[in-house]
């Protein structure tokens, strides 16, 4: 009898663990919305702050079996992460790389997250150099954030909307499943895949936060798109203050209304031309991107100011993109 119940309770465990992830993301009752906004909205503020990273990245299992996985690859720097816009149910999260390059000390604008409480529609990634809108299913909206990801010259990257959840006594933030360009680290190899397919997870350590991405890489095969070979990606941010991070404040407090002026303009489209569509290179991601970057450093040497490179930066999104 005893071991009868041993058996019985363990089987119940068992079955208690298998089918807690079937429930794991059902509609969110309004009073659970609430009770958590804020604690929400600490977490992503949480991830401001100055860093050093370290980025690992690791192509594991091939879903192709003509595909070889390549190495391992790491890599690093440090990064300040400034709250640029806050209204209680939006965030805006400007990155700022801190980098030496020939023994020169530079800043990199960055990748960029904007967050957004039960969105209506998210700007997703829908296919070569094309981003278009998305709905958010009104069902799944209640309590959710979405989480919008820019290139370093505020043109989209990806979209995705989910929930902070807390599992095993960790909370985090998971996505839906994302479509996403190949990042320029893959880019510019010219692999066999052309896209990922991937959940990004946004967790606050006791020393910072981590971001992890399950990326699926997807390419064309027999006129319909496969998978080519799974990759686990984890960034890790540690708080740190033992760099310039004076040179990153120096270069926002130069360059913000510049790149506020960009991120309208490239709004501006996203909402009068049915999203963003704009052709992407493999060295430089948009092909204004160089250009939109060199304006910035024009304003911050002196060699320009901001009124005559807003225009410049108009025009050129202007001329490249189309309407979908």
């Amino acid at each position: 009898m005893n071991r009868l119940k041993t058996l019985l309770g363990a089987s119940l465990l068992a079955l208690a663990c298998t089918a807690a992830p079937a429930l794991a993301h059902p509609p969110i009752a309004a009073e659970q919305a609430a009770a958590t906004f804020e604690e929400d909205r600490a977490d992503i503020l949480a991830m401001a702050g100055n860093y050093k990273v370290r980025f690992d990245m690791q192509e594991s299992t091939r879903w192709d079996p003509g595909y070889t996985p390549i190495d391992k690859k790491t890599s690093g720097g440090f990064e300040s992460v400034r709250v640029i816009d806050d209204t209680g149910r939006r965030i805006v999260l400007q990155h700022l790389l801190v980098v030496n390059a020939d023994g020169k000390e530079m800043v990199v604008k960055h990748w960029r997250q904007d967050w957004e409480y039960e969105p209506a529609r998210v700007l997703v990634y829908a296919d070569t150099n094309t981003w278009k809108w998305e709905d958010v299913p009104e069902k799944m909206r209640t309590g959710r954030w979405s989480q919008t990801v820019y290139q370093v010259d505020d043109s989209p990257r990806y979209g995705g909307w989910g929930q902070f959840e807390t599992q095993g006594g960790v909370r985090r933030w998971r996505s839906n499943w994302t479509w996403r360009p190949l990042a320029r680290r893959d880019a510019v190899r010219h692999p066999v895949y052309d896209r990922y397919l991937a959940i990004n997870r946004h967790q606050i350590t006791p020393d910072g936060w981590i971001h992890w991405q399950d990326n699926t890489k997807l390419g064309p095969k027999n006129g319909k798109l496969a998978p080519i070979v799974q990759e686990y990606v984890l960034n890790t941010y540690t708080k740190f203050d033992g760099y310039n991070v004076k040179a990153a404040d120096d270069y926002w407090a130069a360059t913000k209304d510049y790149w506020a002026a960009v991120r309208a303009e490239w709004d501006r489209v996203a909402k009068e031309k049915g999203g963003i569509g704009v052709q992407e290179e493999a060295e430089t991601g948009t092909v204004i991107s160089a250009r939109l970057m060199a304006l910035a450093d024009d304003i911050r040497t002196g060699k320009t100011n901001t009124a005559k490179a807003t225009v410049a930066a108009r025009k050129l999104i202007a001329e490249n993109t189309r309407t979908l």
